[in-house]
């Protein structure tokens, strides 16, 4: 929930282009993941208070709960939250908690939350980077958008493809260790 959180955040900066990267690295105990834009990005004011939750950009709502929310989780587990910005470049976020903490929160379907991610906002180029200990692979959806010539990644067949890809791709990281 922390990544569509965060990416989230990026959607609503405007970002043409976004880059998700998922570190699970049982081997070294951690578990990290990191969001990159090129949105808004945020003025150094309020990325001096941006892991307050009584600090947010909304209208809707008073209070912004997802980073300070995130940065008690990784502090929690052993880890570390870093946040930079620079207003008119983007925002890179880095997540990182001991893999093995106890207070860590499942991780979940990351393949089902990075493919839900890409499809609802399809004017965005998304990059996805996953890695299992030595295993890794890599989603660029501008070189996917550019075999496809035009077909939009959000028709059934191409929607299946690109949800079963993902699944698979990260299924082989993880199996990677036996072999």
């Amino acid at each position: 929930m922390h990544i569509m959180d965060i990416t989230q955040n990026s959607v609503r900066a405007q970002a043409k282009n976004i880059e998700i990267t998922v570190t699970e690295n049982p081997a070294e105990n951690l578990f990290a993941f990191s969001v990159k834009d090129d949105g808004f990005g945020m003025s150094e004011e309020l990325l001096k208070r941006v892991t307050d939750p009584f600090a947010t950009t909304r209208t809707t709502r008073k209070v912004g709960l997802g980073i300070p929310f995130l940065r008690q989780t990784c502090e929690m587990c052993g880890g570390k939250l870093v946040l930079q910005s620079s207003e008119g470049k983007g925002t890179y976020l880095q997540a990182s908690m001991e893999y093995d903490n106890i207070d860590r929160p499942p991780a979940g379907d990351i393949a089902s939350s990075i493919f839900l991610i890409i499809q609802m906002n399809p004017g965005i180029i998304f990059k996805y980077s996953y890695s299992y200990n030595s295993g890794s692979f890599e989603l660029d959806m501008r070189e996917v958008l550019e075999v496809l010539g035009g077909v939009p990644a959000d028709t059934p067949e191409v929607s299946a493809w690109l949800k079963e890809n993902i699944r698979e791709e990260m299924e082989n990281c993880r199996t990677m260790e036996g072999k």
